[in-house]
């Protein structure tokens, strides 16, 4: 299956309605006028209001993106494709859902 690369445009939320900032670290690779995000690159959270039973704070913090090309590499790292198992992810990396996507570029898809 194919799927779009993600960059730093994309617009995703963590799955409690907090937008998500991307934080590329390519640096020469630009599709549909932003910078494409490589493997280990993560999307922070700030203001998530989730807690875990019996009312403990548990904020998603970061990303988790768990779908990598395995045949488009950037910058000698494999792209991140938007996938159906990326997580929001809190400071002691737990996971709080699967992230919403809003906007993604389609223009350059891979698998």
């Amino acid at each position: 299956m194919v799927f779009p690369i993600l960059t730093q445009l994309t617009q995703l939320q963590c799955p409690h309605g907090i937008p998500a900032m991307m934080q590329p670290s390519a640096t020469k690779v630009l599709i549909d006028n932003g910078l494409s995000m490589l493997a280990g690159d993560l999307a922070t959270i700030a203001g998530c209001p989730f807690t875990v039973p019996p009312g403990k704070p548990q904020p998603c913090t970061t990303s988790k993106f768990a779908t990598l090309s395995s045949k488009v590499f950037i910058e000698g790292k494999p792209a991140v494709l938007q996938g159906v198992a990326d997580l929001g992810i809190s400071a002691e990396q737990i996971p709080g859902g699967p992230l919403l996507y809003a906007l993604v570029q389609a223009k350059v898809i891979a698998s």
